[in-house]
């Protein structure tokens, strides 16, 4: 990246961690189970919601308890379930059409990280219906008051239940991109350990390690508080106690009430600290190959790492210390060092590979610009890279026989 263009984005982001206590953030108020909601609907005068929410979490029956408790309450309810993993426009238009066919009230995203990024998305066209979600596109665009939001996350990763944004890919064009506003934070989240406890393994490590994504992008940046440092560092503490056992057995509801502690902390974390190049290269891949958010961000997470060098060896020292993968008497660099090692571990364990085998050549300067679009100068990564520059984690990911034969035909 040329010096200019590095002043700028330096400069704005030392603006925005100024503005920083003088922005209204805030945090969802959280509830413990889902039967607590009817009574909170009752008091908001929300007689009838509509549920946001994927076919897969509908048909393991994750929304019954929810449905019961509304049904036993007298409170109506429409299920949006057509939402997909990186919710589109047309998802979003969808649910928007049938929020207004049935008159509802109040929005509840149920499920993962797209169907709570759904659900935000329509929220911000209910509150502004004459602007389009290209036009909210970036940062502070929404800036009007949503029907009430409440996120049930069923996956231990996204935090979106915490987060002030909301990811959406254009069905068109592929591109995905991020809607930015204090509105989108939902009033109230319900963390219920009994709603993730069917969650496959592999989804549960994939997700598991979005939230490790999360907090060790939120603690590496410039831009960090006393709050968000402390969040981050409960949560990289609850995901390495905890992932492994929620993976091996599913219905340890301790570790599963333990990761949704620690996505919720990852997310408070990221919220105000913002994430980096993972997440733009992850988006990107999102976008146009569909790739489930959770399982780039694992495969990436490593590689951008040590592409930060030296610039980062005491903040993931710290990480080390936090995940027991080194003690205080260990020298820094060999600390950062097992820290980035306990990470390609524990991607082993879960069968995580390196590879992103969608990747083809001929997207990756498209990409490559897309990833350079989103994080500059909004992330305050460690070190700044230019599209050229973030292209090497595209290859890096390309599937080795791809490459070879792309070799050949040159």
């Amino acid at each position: 990246m040329n010096t200019l263009r590095k002043i700028y984005c330096r400069a704005f982001q030392k603006a925005f961690k100024f503005a920083l206590p003088f922005l209204p953030y805030r945090n969802p108020e959280v509830i413990g189970s889902v039967k607590s909601l009817p009574e909170i609907l009752l008091k908001k005068k929300c007689d009838n919601v509509l549920i946001i929410t994927d076919k897969g979490i509908r048909n393991l029956g994750l929304t019954d308890r929810l449905e019961r408790a509304l049904k036993g309450n007298n409170i109506s309810y429409s299920i949006y379930d057509k939402t997909v993993a990186n919710p589109t426009t047309v998802n979003v238009k969808e649910a928007e059409d049938l929020w207004y066919q049935s008159e509802c009230k109040a929005i509840i995203g149920f499920g993962g990280g797209s169907s709570m990024d759904c659900a935000k998305a329509v929220a911000a066209r209910i509150a502004k219906p004459k602007q389009s979600l290209a036009q909210m596109k970036g940062i502070l665009k929404v800036h009007k008051k949503l029907p009430l939001l409440i996120a049930i996350p069923t996956t231990a990763g996204t935090g979106s239940e915490t987060t002030l944004a909301a990811v959406i890919t254009d069905a068109e064009t592929r591109y995905k991109y991020a809607i930015n506003d204090f509105p989108l934070i939902p009033r109230y989240a319900v963390l219920d350990s009994k709603v993730t406890l069917s969650l496959p393994p592999f989804i549960t490590a994939t997700t598991g390690m979005d939230a490790l994504t999360h907090a060790v992008e939120a603690y590496i940046g410039n831009s960090t508080t006393p709050g968000t440092r402390k969040n981050a560092l409960d949560a990289v503490q609850l995901i390495f106690e905890n992932l492994d056992r929620a993976y091996t057995n599913g219905s340890d509801k301790e570790a599963r009430k333990n990761m949704l502690r620690a996505s919720y902390f990852a997310g408070c974390a990221f919220t105000k600290s913002y994430v980096g190049y993972v997440h733009a290269v992850a988006h990107t891949l999102g976008g146009q190959y569909n790739v489930p958010h959770g399982l780039a961000n694992a495969v990436l997470l490593p590689f951008v790492l040590e592409s930060y060098g030296d610039t980062i060896h005491s903040k993931l020292a710290r990480l080390a210390l936090t995940a027991g993968v080194a003690d205080s008497s260990t020298p820094e660099k060999e600390a950062a060092h097992a820290f980035i090692q306990a990470v390609k571990d524990m991607k082993k364990r879960f069968n995580i590979g390196d590879t992103i085998p969608e990747i083809k050549e001929e997207d990756i300067p498209k990409l490559a610009h897309y990833a350079d679009k989103e994080g500059n100068p909004l992330y305050p990564v460690p070190v700044l890279m230019d599209a050229h520059e973030l292209e090497k984690f595209y290859y890096i990911l390309m599937d080795k026989k791809q490459e070879d034969t792309s070799n050949e035909s040159e």
